[in-house]
């Protein structure tokens, strides 16, 4: 089930374009389609390393809190099987709140995730840094497409 907040945010931005409001989405069907963005959001909080809560204003004095997924990557889980998974999860979460919490980002290429209960976009720092590559290449989290999630225990073949 789609969250309101997911609902209204892509919703709203699909409105915008279809009144003229510029290049906020790239099709006509904005609820199947991604939003190009960049949308400006508040990071609210960071729940783990790949999931973080933001307030996008998505129209004038119109502001939405929802669940953004990083795009791209797949974080630890902090209730992971091993205490290696564990450890990378506090890391990952810990990576992610020292470059963004509290702090202003841009989301680009917004669509729903895979179950249609959060965002998924792209993240930017305002340092232009996109956090889930960052995430990878600091060896916190792996290249995710959408398939199968390969496990971080060293018995589940990571």
């Amino acid at each position: 089930m789609m969250t309101r907040a997911a609902i209204v945010l892509v919703g709203a931005l699909g409105a915008a374009a279809a009144l003229g409001l510029g290049d906020l989405v790239n099709s006509p069907f904005p609820s199947e389609e991604p939003v190009a963005g960049p949308v400006a959001a508040a990071v609210l909080e960071v729940i783990d390393g790949d999931t973080i809560v933001v307030r996008a204003r998505i129209w004038l004095g119109q502001d939405v809190e929802t669940r953004v997924r990083l795009s791209g990557a797949d974080a630890p889980e902090a209730k992971g099987r091993c205490e290696d998974e564990r450890r990378l999860a506090r890391a990952a979460r810990d990576f992610v709140r020292a470059r963004v919490a509290s702090r202003r980002v841009s989301l680009l290429d917004i669509r729903y995730d895979k179950y249609g209960r959060r965002v998924l976009a792209r993240v930017i720092t305002p340092e232009g840094e996109d956090l889930a590559e960052s995430l990878i290449r600091h060896g916190l989290a792996r290249p995710y497409g959408g398939g199968t999630r390969t496990g971080w225990c060293s018995d589940q073949g990571s």
